[in-house]
């Protein structure tokens, strides 16, 4: 799924960006469903509140496992497995997915973190883990699209602290890797996906657009660094199954 230079990227930057990964149909479809879902979700109170420093809120919700309903079928999507097993290079299985919802004007922001800095905690013994974001909308600099340090997947894990509602990386490490490390910004248009190491460090600022900013992000783990004891529901193993590209347009809608 990923060519050379791509593969080559990701090891040196930590990260890659893949444009349309999904089809504008796809896009579509996949983001109404969720929108009317999880949208109903947030309203009977079913979904996460992570707060900013400035009290902005970002919505969340999280899936432990990938079942046979629209999200649990994109995060199976032949594609995205077989980026993650490109990138990891051995067995993989589905660690967790979620939707991030920046709502218009109040979506919050995200403090520089490693996802590795949490999922370590979580007793993988090992950073051979990856995600890929897929945007909904339009993610840009305006509404809060993702920030990364270039590179500093190398640094290894950091010690993070639990600050408000996020785990956040520890600050005088953070000042070092800001003054080292170069920031982009990675704009997005929807159906693009990025792909990126679980040490990379990345943030993104608040939504201060008039319109959404909703991600989804699946994270993937090989199977042989399972977590070596249960500390939460959360990332067990399970075998993958994956489904053909673009079968999720097929899933029943969400419940609701």
């Amino acid at each position: 799924m990923l060519t050379p230079d791509q593969l080559t990227k990701y090891a040196t930057n930590g990260y890659v960006v893949l444009p349309s990964l999904l089809a504008a149909d796809e896009v579509a479809a996949f983001r109404d469903a969720a929108r009317a879902d999880l949208e109903r979700q947030a309203a009977g109170g079913d979904v996460m509140h992570k707060a900013d420093a400035e009290g902005n809120v970002t919505l969340l919700k999280l899936w432990n496992q990938a079942g046979d309903d629209i999200y649990g079928r994109v995060a199976r999507d032949q594609r995205l497995v077989d980026i993650a097993i490109d990138v990891l290079g051995e067995d993989t299985y589905v660690y967790s997915h979620k939707m991030t919802m920046k709502q218009p004007r109040t979506g919050g922001a995200w403090e520089w973190h490693q996802d590795y800095g949490y999922w370590y905690q979580n007793r993988c013994l090992v950073p051979d883990m990856t995600s890929i974001w897929i945007a909904l909308d339009p993610s840009h600099a305006d509404n809060g699209c993702l920030q990364v340090l270039e590179g500093s997947h190398r640094i290894g894990r950091l010690d993070h602290l639990r600050v408000n509602d996020q785990t956040v990386v520890d600050a005088e490490y953070l000042d070092a890797a800001v003054a080292r490390f170069e920031l982009s910004y990675v704009e997005m248009e929807p159906g693009d996906a990025l792909v990126f190491h679980c040490n990379l460090l990345h943030r993104s600022d608040a939504n201060r657009s008039d319109g959404p900013r909703w991600g989804y992000i699946v994270s993937y783990n090989t199977a042989a660094n399972r977590p070596f004891r249960d500390v939460r529901d959360y990332g067990r193993y399970e075998e993958l199954h994956p489904v053909p590209a673009g079968s999720f347009r097929d899933a029943a809608p969400p419940e609701g």
